[in-house]
């Protein structure tokens, strides 16, 4: 009788080591030792779930198929996500950062307020982000808003275009909120037309550099975890670079951009960090306390 590879299903040390470095080399994606809890357990489980003997299996498949190469990437770096994930952030967008933008661009013609998602997984971040610009009083029909979300992951972008989630996604959301931008069908919410339209996805390495235009805020929130010093070194010049004058930077709680050398202008709020791009060249760097000040 021939046995179930559900229970035999196998991963060596090595076939680990060339696992990282096949994904190292195609996205600059580091699971380094700082994810060693996880990523045993997440490969043993792909392995279950495709009905593979062996790593070496694995591996042989990834290397041969793209699709199959993005669906293990994907199971390697899920997090779970959700909607407002972190309150203090989208406070200060909503408190700070939309009213300052405002303010920049009302005599602009056309209005346009421009925002990129970077690694915006399943569509939480992005949707988070066009509510909040939704629920701002100063943001007419007038304004154009282009919210660009970009992921490596192609199955999460299909999810996030699906717009569809369950009700514990929704749980840092005001019923309000949840009342107007969204149309539930029993346990699932879909976000509402007016608030998909707002949000372009595409897929995007951010190992690979592509012109997107000058963006008005750029939120990469707890992504660069995954990256090596230098490629996180790199890939905030980047953003800097995208940034218009007066532009800001939101990265995760244990990202920062203090040791890249572009001269970002710290903004403390609360428990959260903004980066904001200094207005004019020669702007001095410093540090604002606006909440939370003893």
């Amino acid at each position: 009788m021939t046995e179930n590879p559900l229970k035999i299903a196998s991963v060596t040390e090595r076939e680990l080591d060339q696992i990282r470095m096949l994904i190292e080399e195609r996205s600059a994606i580091l699971l380094d030792s700082s994810r060693e809890r996880f990523l045993p357990a997440r490969v043993r489980e792909y392995l279950q779930a495709k009905r593979l003997a062996s790593g070496t299996e694995l591996l042989r498949l990834v290397r041969s198929c793209n699709a199959e190469y993005d669906a293990l990437l994907e199971r390697l770096l899920t997090q779970e996500t959700s909607f407002f994930r972190h309150p203090a952030v989208f406070e200060a967008l909503e408190k700070r950062v939309l009213p300052e933008l405002y303010k920049k661009k009302f005599w602009d013609n056309p209005r346009t307020l421009r925002v990129w998602s970077a690694g915006c997984s399943t569509g939480e971040e992005p949707y988070s982000i066009a509510i909040a610009v939704a629920d701002a009083p100063v943001f007419a029909e007038a304004w154009n808003i282009e919210i660009l979300a970009t992921d490596i992951s192609r199955q999460a972008l299909r999810q996030a275009e699906r717009g569809t989630y369950p009700q514990r996604s929704l749980g840092n959301l005001h019923p309000r909120q949840v009342e107007t931008h969204f149309n539930q069908a029993r346990e699932q919410f879909t976000v509402k037309p007016s608030i998909r339209q707002m949000v372009s996805f595409a897929p995007m390495n951010l190992a690979q550099t592509v012109y997107l235009g000058r963006m008005d805020c750029i939120f990469c929130m707890n992504v660069l975890i995954y990256f090596s010093e230098e490629r996180r070194s790199s890939l905030i010049q980047r953003f800097y670079e995208c940034l218009e004058p007066g532009g800001y930077l939101f990265l995760g709680h244990a990202e920062s951009a203090w040791k890249v050398p572009v001269r970002f202008e710290p903004v403390v709020l609360a428990d959260c960090i903004l980066y904001r791009k200094p207005a004019a060249d020669g702007a001095c760097l410093k540090v604002e306390l606006v909440e939370g000040r003893r």
